[in-house]
């Protein structure tokens, strides 16, 4: 009389839901994905095409446009110059670019990604459409064929509107405003690109001048090369020498070997003073905050090495101990870089940190024979309990004596484990120490130190987490203790009395487990023992192999 019920109640839901709930959202075909590999390895050509046309384009209209070219490329042909292949190529990516963008999807008001068409035209036309369009016409195939000096100066306006892509460039440069050392870079070269700008301006306005005041005939005066027509300088002299002026007139207040003679070049030399203050105070300005920021780890160093001098001198630590102490703090801070991973985790919601647990803890789970084949809702919930511990050489884990609360697994590193001074074994990577819990009902104490021999990482859970989670999973416990090989046995028989040999081991298997599982309630009732809390995992907890006795 059940089974009737159930495929009523599936059609209902479909009669009751809308169509477009149950239909997949369709995307045209073809509409590319503002996310997709395709778009980002597209938008970096576009990026460097861009700084390409930023740097050229002013140079080409500044110093290559000339009545001498303009007359060889109209005798020649339009392929006479390679310059103007590169600018034809260009146009073209520039054109494609505007086409892909009305195919390209974008996140809306309501975050919602909106794939048709329509929308997405709209969309680009309200935005980047126009200052596109205008940065991608071909001024100079348009004009071409007519050599005189004013449309030669008319291309080489018209070419510089290439330029007004690069605020969409500055726009997606913001992403990398976080980083000290990306951003001094960034601003060193917006730096050399004005200065770029500024000198092909200088030289236009030394070639309009004329042959006998500018700055151009002083030039060839100094460099034995008098400007007479089409003889003088070269483009390279005069290159370097118009780049040498806006830098120094941009950094300081220039040395006068290349000073302005005419009105124009007296007033374009007062607004590069101007713009040069101007990028002193925006620019040079931060520097001293970047590398503030850059060294800003090691004035948090310095602080916290000085809150453990003044814990040292206040407490009046001896000598052995107090070297332990700063040599601990320094390798903790050098592994750790001073950021607690324990607060960095918890600032995610649970199912995010089952996730980064999983993957901080997955060469242990994959790796190690009793974690084969478990579920990965299981692995989760081990992933969880798990706590990563780094030790230093030296640092002692176990001390002897001390109640074994954990099982403990080696991922790095090489351990000794003694017997008073006596070394009885040397443990290394995906190797076991700890008791064997299935087989008792309390926790018994350790028989034996052990100690980092080098730089060790180790895997620690809880006593009271993993028979939590095997008690979930009781599929898996199983499994689990048949294939788990602890390396060594660190319980000590004599200390607790009714350890094996005794009458815990004479009731069977399920006498075990009634015991172990009112045990293993008892802290809900009782609470947690000190020093063993039950809250989130820990990425990175103090290397002090295990807590003291309860």
């Amino acid at each position: 009389g059940l089974t009737p019920p159930c495929p009523q109640v599936l059609s209902l839901g479909a009669d009751v839901l809308p169509e477009y709930k149950l239909q997949a959202p369709r995307i045209h075909r073809w509409t590319i994905l503002h996310y997709s590999p395709f778009k980002a390895v597209w938008d970096w050509l576009i990026l460097l095409l861009v700084i390409y046309t930023a740097i050229f384009t002013p140079y080409s209209a500044a110093f290559l446009l000339s009545d001498s070219e303009e007359a060889q490329r109209h005798h020649c042909g339009y392929s006479c110059s390679p310059l103007n292949v590169v600018d034809l190529i260009v146009d073209i990516m520039f054109i494609i670019d505007i086409l892909i963008n009305f195919r390209t999807t974008y996140v809306n008001s309501n975050e919602e990604v909106v794939s048709h068409p329509a929308k997405i035209a709209i969309h680009y036309f309200k935005g980047w459409f126009l200052i596109d369009m205008v940065a991608a016409i071909p001024f100079d195939l348009l004009i071409f064929g007519s050599g005189s000096e004013e449309t030669t100066t008319l291309i080489g306006l018209l070419k510089t509107a290439r330029l007004l892509r690069l605020v969409r460039v500055a726009r997606k440069l913001d992403r990398y405003s976080e980083y000290g050392a990306a951003v001094l870079f960034l601003l060193m070269c917006t730096f050399a690109l004005i200065a770029h700008w500024l000198a092909c301006i200088w030289y236009a306005i030394g070639n309009v001048e004329g042959q006998r005041t500018g700055w151009l005939h002083a030039l060839g005066q100094q460099i034995g090369k008098p400007l007479n027509g089409s003889f003088g300088p070269s483009i390279k002299d005069k290159y370097v020498t118009a780049l040498y002026f806006t830098f120094s007139s941009l950094t300081s207040v220039g040395f006068g070997n290349v000073s302005p003679n005419t009105n124009s070049e007296k007033i374009f030399s007062i607004c590069v003073m101007l713009i040069g203050s101007l990028m002193y105070a925006s620019i040079f300005g931060n520097v001293s905050a970047i590398i503030q920021r850059l060294y800003s780890g090691t004035a948090r160093y310095h602080t916290q090495m000085l809150r453990v001098k003044e814990f040292i001198r206040f407490h009046q630590i001896p000598n052995p101990l107090r070297q332990r102490l700063e040599e601990y703090f320094q390798h903790a801070w050098s592994y750790t870089n001073g950021i607690d991973m324990n607060a960095v985790l918890k600032g995610f919601p649970e199912c995010l940190q089952a996730d980064i647990c999983l993957h901080l803890n997955r060469s242990l789970l994959q790796n190690c024979a009793p974690f084969r084949g478990a579920t990965k809702g299981c692995l989760r919930a081990l992933a969880m309990k798990f706590k990563t511990t780094h030790a230093p050489p030296g640092d002692t884990l176990v001390h002897a004596g001390d109640v074994l609360t954990a099982l403990y697994f080696i991922s790095r590193g090489s351990i000794e484990i003694l017997r008073g001074d006596v070394v009885v074994a040397i443990l290394g990577k995906n190797d076991t120490f700890g008791e064997p819990l299935h087989l008792h009902a309390r926790p018994g104490k350790s028989r034996a130190d052990v100690r980092a021999l080098t730089y060790c990482d180790l895997h620690k859970i809880l006593r009271e987490d993993l028979l939590e989670v095997l008690d979930m999973y009781p599929e898996f416990s199983d499994r689990f203790w048949g294939t788990l090989e602890i390396t060594f046995n660190l319980r000590d028989t004599n200390m607790i009395p009714g350890s094996p040999g005794s009458d815990e081991l004479d009731g069977g298997f399920s006498r075990l487990r009634r015991r172990k599982l009112s045990f293993r309630r008892r802290p809900e009732k009782g609470g947690h023992g000190p020093g063993e809390g039950r809250g989130g995992p820990q990425l990175c907890a103090l290397p002090r192999g295990s807590p003291s006795p309860g």
